[in-house]
């Protein structure tokens, strides 16, 4: 019996160990892993350079609360705002915590309280975050939710000119929506989005939870379009598997944020944040984001070889290694039957199969990933006409 709340929803896998694009059951059984724990383990599992990094921090201290002064918060802020090419960090304890935190500083920074978001987005599972996300889904049985958030259809400038007025406190959005099915933002409708939050006085706001520390080619998803925005959130990749969050805005928002405005007893917890500073490092390297460019193509490339015959392929869609394949198919099974064939890969809804492999996956792993999936979606369709 157990006794976790029956939350999730859990694979038949029990595992044992992982390394690099490797996970090990208990049964024994190797798996390549092209989940990366859902986009956080971007460096692959346990890798040398973070596990020596928290190794060291845990022979100093654990955890001595944000009074102090801990040098390790300053250097991976400074690493992520120079990534971001922006200037303040707030450290949270995940993404939704960044994404609540990033509400709240909409909020205090216009003194409005009204926000849109866009539908099919996910932005997390606080009451404010659930609020924010536009699938009905994710607050089925909570009651009624914040009534200040607005959902437009995602890409579409005329519903979003239509939604945002003069009492919008911000705009929040996903440059690629990944739990609503890997949908990658139109450049146009990006830049005048940004537009748009400047002459209403909105702040922009990026959540880069998925997309963000490499996952699509660049430190973060938004920098593909030339954006700007006034606030982005990250979470996943930042520590490789450890749990931690940030919001990481303009210097014009410093002050909102000041002593008493908001809190995190472990936020910026000192293992945590001794973890993402050789993440950053590693994967904010020119050398290291051109390889991963450099993969994403190829992948994209064999995906669309190797899959052109499949008839219930429809589309293969997203930017970097973040990856999307829509099929006229429910996944579940299909997902259940690449596991029992050694490969770990994720949905994002219903018709969606989601490909989030290690940012240092090999072209090997790629072939050897891209084959299993072939003979999966085939075996499947056959035995289903």
């Amino acid at each position: 019996m157990s006794h976790l709340f029956p939350t999730y929803s859990k694979w038949e896998i029990q595992p044992e160990s992982a390394k690099g694009s490797y996970l090990w059951g208990t049964d024994g059984k190797k798996y390549l892993d092209f989940t990366s724990g859902i986009g956080v383990c971007n460096l692959g599992h346990c890798p040398d350079n973070v596990k020596e990094a928290i190794q060291d921090q845990l022979n100093k201290f654990w955890h001595v609360s944000n009074m102090f002064e801990i040098k390790a918060q300053e250097k991976a802020a400074a690493l992520l705002t120079a990534g971001a090419e922006m200037d303040y960090v707030f450290f949270s304890n995940s993404g939704a915590e960044a994404n609540e935190a990033a509400i709240k500083l909409a909020r205090k920074a216009t003194g409005k309280t009204k926000i849109i978001t866009f539908k099919n987005s996910f932005h997390g599972r606080t009451f404010a975050t659930m609020a924010a996300t536009g699938q009905d889904k994710i607050k089925t049985g909570f009651g009624p939710m914040l009534e200040t958030f607005v959902y437009v259809p995602y890409n579409d400038l005329e519903a979003l000119k239509s939604a945002l007025q003069d009492d919008v406190a911000a705009v929040m959005l996903e440059v690629i929506q990944g739990e609503g099915g890997i949908h990658v933002g139109d450049e146009t409708f990006l830049k005048e989005t940004e537009k748009l939050c400047k002459e209403y006085g909105a702040l922009f706001m990026i959540d880069e939870i998925q997309t963000g520390i490499g996952r699509t080619g660049k430190p973060f998803a938004f920098q593909h379009f030339g954006l700007k925005p006034d606030v982005i959130t990250s979470a996943k990749g930042l520590a490789n598997g450890l749990p931690i969050g940030a919001v990481i805005g303009k210097e014009s928002l410093k002050d909102v944020f000041g002593p008493g405005s908001h809190g995190s007893t472990f936020g910026g917890n000192p293992l945590a944040v001794a973890a993402a500073i050789p993440t950053l490092e590693t994967i904010f390297d020119e050398k290291f984001l051109a390889e991963v460019n450099e993969k994403s193509a190829y992948l994209f490339t064999q995906l669309k070889q190797q899959l052109a015959d499949i008839d219930m392929v429809i589309d293969i869609r997203g930017l970097g290694l973040m990856v999307g394949i829509e099929i006229n198919a429910s996944t579940p099974a299909i997902l259940k039957k690449l596991r029992e064939e050694g490969l770990i890969i994720l949905n994002a809804g219903d018709k969606v199969i989601r490909l989030l492999p290690p940012l240092t996956a090999s072209t090997a792993e790629i072939d050897a990933a891209v084959q299993l999936i072939k003979k999966g979606l085939y075996e499947y369709s056959v035995a289903t006409v």
